[in-house]
């Protein structure tokens, strides 16, 4: 299942995340992971949760930020979810793009029940209807 975090700069989603990132921790009989641009959430998630930070491997674009999300899923045949933070940021703002994205990562999220969480930092108005076709609003 994909979900989408949605809304403007200082609209809450940061906190909604982290909240759903140390929940799902402590329930999830697998592993989960957490994928953000730079180290800002390390000390506020639990030490259970793999952080990732995905500057460190030079992540620009949405293909390559499928391919991360892939190999996480294939070398850790465990993971239940995996939370990403600044997806515009790591992906781009195109939302066609983001749409195309999205459609293919849930074929991935189907196939190895994966649950995915994107924030999407811009207004609900802003993203055709075309992603709700594959995710959901949470917030």
């Amino acid at each position: 299942m994909i979900k989408l975090i949605i809304g403007n700069k200082g609209s809450g989603k940061t906190k909604l995340l982290l909240d759903l990132i140390n929940t799902t921790t402590e329930e999830s009989k697998g592993n989960v992971v957490c994928v953000e641009k730079g180290d800002v959430m390390t000390y506020n998630i639990s030490h259970k949760c793999r952080l990732v930070d995905a500057a460190l491997y030079g992540i620009s674009g949405y293909n390559e930020l499928y391919g991360l999300l892939c190999g996480l899923t294939s070398a850790n045949h465990d993971v239940t979810d995996i939370f990403v933070d600044a997806t515009l940021r790591l992906g781009s703002r195109d939302m066609n793009e983001l749409a195309a994205f999205l459609k293919r990562l849930s074929i991935v999220s189907k196939e190895f029940d994966l649950n995915f969480i994107f924030t999407i930092s811009c207004a609900a108005e802003d993203i055709p209807e075309s992603v709700f076709e594959v995710a959901e609003k949470i917030n």
